[in-house]
């Protein structure tokens, strides 16, 4: 079962996420090989920073069009903030056949909390976009931005 390393998240997690995606936590995701991310969170977050190798895929003007072909039956990894949002496009994804489709459980704010990289245009960066200040209290690291 996919957890997050801090109890009070875990509980606001397990209040916010429903189970009607499969999940994968941050420490089975980093260890799987040619796992392809899926960034659903605003554009503007995404370049703040990302998952390196990460495809944004959006959350309010998500379209299937944003799907490079010849992802069904892939491993893919879907991620938000902390994987509401994330939630909802992997629902989308599954219902079209992404069978390999799976939420971040805990989102982005999990895999910076873990140490794990991520990237902005210019290459590895500590910015992390802190969705809302309500939701940045669950970053522990990184340097957050709005």
């Amino acid at each position: 079962m996919a957890q997050v390393t801090d109890a009070a998240y875990e509980a606001t997690l397990k209040r916010l996420l429903s189970d009607r995606v499969p999940t994968i936590g941050v420490s089975e995701a980093v260890k799987q090989d040619n796992t392809i991310f899926l960034d659903a969170r605003k554009k503007e977050e995404y370049e703040v920073s990302h998952i390196p190798g990460a495809i944004w895929v959006g959350f309010s003007k998500f379209d299937f069009e944003n799907i490079p072909e010849g992802l069904k039956g892939k491993d893919l990894v879907v991620y938000c903030s902390v994987g509401y949002r994330s939630q909802k496009i992997t629902q989308k994804l599954r219902r079209a056949g992404y069978t390999g489709a799976r939420n971040l459980y805990g989102g982005i704010f999990e895999w910076i909390n873990q140490g794990h990289p991520v990237v902005d245009q210019q290459g590895a960066t500590q910015n992390i976009h802190g969705y809302s200040k309500k939701w940045a209290i669950w970053l522990r690291n990184g340097n957050i931005v709005y």
